[in-house]
């Protein structure tokens, strides 16, 4: 187990039991260390993963011998526990793999003021490192009775939601809904149909299924495709199983990339300043009307970059590459204050697509065309090691063998590493190969003139890096 992009993430076998309650102990010594007094409360959310329950109950087990007052919230969305907390100026935790597969799981922490930062996770690392051999509480039976706050979280969500778009905004509109396993499968419905769309409800399952809003898989796309199809629909909604990340596909059942997304939202809330990862469109510019900086992959970065932007004043706003949204400042929608949440939100940004296709009278595939930006697309390599990801890098670090990986592409002209490689060819197009930073997985993203070619570049390089890895075992 170890810290990614976006909490601790392991197995979900070995995060069971001991590991979590004792990050949850080191979650809470470094509150305790940075002035939050014992007894204060701090709310817990989770996933529909079977494994979550228990390891949320360990979480909560652990937080009291700690000496705090865990609010059981339940099945809830990340950014609506991220909400909830923030609004009460209380710490959280958020028990959820986000996309990744079953098998796996994670905690998400928040401090008072949002997620915890880098040094945060050092720290708890650092914790957890020194303890590993001590003995710890005896856990407490699931179904401990915790004070419950769902309801009262959810609501102010929803509130929250309420106050993005005009009454019957949506009116005219067909959508569907693609819930699955997530935990926002039944609010996302009842705020659409509250905006006055029709809706249709699509996919429920009664097992997990990770979605990956910045990989979706051909199963899934093609189900998406199918969908539109029967039911008539201008668009289909979902978001990853802790909604904090939105997944949109338009009324061809074609998925509205995230940094499109992203981009959707910005101008949507009239943005100032943008703060977006490296892998976000690289045309995704200043030409748009607000200022745009670049970081590593990662909310903890996003919203960093974010907090320097506080001083240039006007409304700042995260996202990443995967659609999540970050409201890093104060901003004015529809005359109403929406207040900042520095922390990946899906509900905000599909209200935004979904606002700005009704409000223009297009087609959401016209998007795309308006904004003229670089074709992308992106994959993965699932069940890739770490170590096969190192030795990759390491190996492409040197120019000649990176040029020589990438020589059916073209001439190599830049490299940006400020996470992972970022190849520009001669031509112009984009390679981007990146190790997640949470699961055992290598992605690839590129640009091109047309999808067929970013596709086929992605799928390429990706094969190739596996050969690679075939012949370095």
């Amino acid at each position: 187990m170890r810290f990614g992009s976006s909490g601790v993430r392991g197995l979900a076998s070995e995060l069971v039991g001991r590991a979590s309650e004792l990050y949850t102990e080191a979650f809470a010594w470094r509150l305790v260390s940075s002035g939050v007094q014992p007894n204060s409360p701090i709310f817990v959310g989770r996933d529909l993963r079977e494994s979550s329950p228990t390891i949320a109950n360990g979480c909560m087990t652990a937080l009291a011998a700690s000496g705090f007052q865990p609010i059981d919230c339940g099945v809830i969305p990340t950014p609506a526990l991220a909400l909830y907390a923030r609004n009460h100026g209380a710490a959280a935790l958020m028990v959820t793999g986000s996309h990744i597969p079953a098998d796996r799981n994670g905690i998400k922490f928040y401090g008072r003021d949002g997620e915890i930062n880098k040094a945060d996770e050092a720290a708890i690392t650092q914790y957890v490192t020194e303890r590993l051999n001590v003995r710890g509480s005896p856990p407490i039976p699931l179904g401990t009775n915790w004070p419950i706050r769902h309801n009262q979280a959810v609501a102010a969500y929803r509130e929250r939601a309420n106050n993005l778009l005009e009454a019957n905004s949506l009116s005219g509109m067909r959508l569907g809904v693609y819930q699955h396993s997530s935990v926002a499968a039944e609010l996302l419905l009842e705020v659409l149909q509250s905006f006055g769309a029709s809706v249709v409800a699509v996919g429920k399952t009664g097992t997990f299924v990770p979605v990956d809003t910045e990989a979706v898989d051909p199963d899934t796309i093609a189900r998406l495709k199918g969908w539109v199809r029967e039911f008539d629909l201008d668009a289909i909604v979902s978001t990853d199983a802790d909604a904090d990340r939105p997944l949109v596909a338009d009324e061809n059942g074609d998925v509205f990339r995230g940094d499109l997304i992203g981009l959707a939202t910005a101008l949507f809330l009239k943005a100032d300043t943008v703060v977006t990862p490296v892998t976000s469109n690289s045309g995704i510019s200043k030409a748009f009307g607000f200022e745009v900086r670049r970081t590593k992959v990662g909310s903890p970065f996003v919203i960093e970059g974010m907090e320097a932007s506080y001083t240039a004043g006007g409304v700042v706003l995260g996202f990443e590459a995967n659609g999540g949204v970050l409201v890093g400042s104060d901003c004015t929608v529809n005359g109403k204050t929406l207040a900042a949440l520095p922390t990946r939100d899906s509900l905000l940004p599909i209200l935004a697509v979904l606002g700005t296709v009704a409000s223009t009278k297009t087609k959401l595939s016209q998007l795309r065309e308006l904004w003229k930006l670089p074709v992308c697309a992106s994959d993965r390599l699932q069940d890739f090691p770490a170590e096969s990801s190192s030795r990759l890098m390491d190996n492409l670090a040197d120019r000649d063998a990176l040029q020589q990986f990438l020589a059916p592409f073209g001439t190599v002209a830049e490299v940006d590493e400020t996470d992972g490689l970022r190849v520009r060819t001669l031509a112009g197009e984009i390679i981007h190969l990146r190790p997640s930073g949470n699961a055992p997985e290598l992605r690839c993203y590129s640009e091109a003139s047309t999808e067929s070619r970013a596709t086929a570049i992605v799928a390429s390089v990706l094969k190739r890096a596996q050969a690679f890895a075939s012949q370095t075992r």
